[in-house]
């Protein structure tokens, strides 16, 4: 067992590669069922489920139980197993199952490794499109292109709203009480895109988007894009500016620099 003490800075290197070969190994799974009929569930929370979510995480599960023995996983689809004490792997099997089942490729595998609460590291994987972004404290993030080309992924410089290329999945995830600062950021930024899922984290962390600001996320939704954000020189946190954890709540704001996420944190809060 690798115990927190045990988990130094080339421990992470490692197992973040280990992590990604994992990811794009679960992610052939996803491609088998992406664009062919496939069964589509609701869940209690009125989001959609497909037999494909199930078996990938079920390979992410038998992957990290061989590679990483008495660590604990959280999983969208499987909920928690292990020590409460240990390392826990935080999983999304297909993030952007809406995409999924409508035949759009953006959607992702989100690996992540978290202790007492925070992620150490972050694996964001598009199967669809071939590419990774990979990330641990301690060290750079890293772009796997489609290509084979590795290269550091490194945010823009964007410091006012008035330049910033905003994206966020969609206005009805804002609800009545966030409606008005989901409003103002719409308002206050020079380009809005709608849709990316965790892929806008992605394209921030290389460059391409300045700021992120979205609702109704899980755990296994955004703690994977923690290290991918912030090791490529951005910053992530909640609408209260606090970083981010397993216990953090449903809405999550990213943005190329300090600056950047300041006044947005600013607009959100007025």
């Amino acid at each position: 067992m690798v115990t927190s003490a045990a988990i130094t800075l080339q421990s992470l290197v490692d197992m973040a590669e280990t992590a990604r070969r994992i990811a794009v190994e679960a992610g052939l799974k996803g491609m088998e069922w992406f664009r062919k009929p496939v069964t589509i569930e609701v869940k209690t929370d009125q989001s959609p489920v497909t037999e494909a979510d199930r078996a990938v995480e079920t390979v992410l599960r038998d992957r990290i139980r061989a590679a990483f023995p008495g660590h604990a996983i959280l999983g969208e689809e499987f909920g928690l197993e292990g020590r409460s004490d240990a390392p826990v792997w935080v999983v999304d099997p297909i993030d952007g199952t809406r995409s999924f089942i409508t035949g759009w490729p953006i959607w992702g595998t989100l690996m992540s490794m978290a202790e007492e609460g925070r992620s150490r590291l972050g694996v964001l994987h598009m199967p669809a499109l071939g590419e990774t972004w990979v990330a641990h404290a301690g060290g750079d993030c890293l772009f796997h292109a489609a290509n084979g080309r590795v290269d550091p992924a490194r945010t823009s410089g964007c410091e006012a709203l008035a330049d910033a290329r905003f994206y966020t999945t969609s206005p009805d995830y804002f609800d009545a009480t966030e409606r008005a600062g989901y409003d103002a950021i719409r308002r206050a930024t020079g380009v809005q895109r709608f849709g990316g899922d965790c892929y806008a984290y992605g394209l921030l962390a290389s460059g391409h988007v300045d700021l992120v600001v979205e609702s109704r996320l899980q755990p296994y939704d955004f703690l994977a894009l923690a290290p991918v954000v912030e090791q490529a020189g951005g910053v992530i946190s909640d609408w209260q500016g606090r970083p981010l954890g397993i216990g953090s709540g449903e809405q999550v704001i990213a943005a190329a620099t300090p600056a950047l996420h300041r006044e947005a944190l600013a607009l959100i809060a007025g």
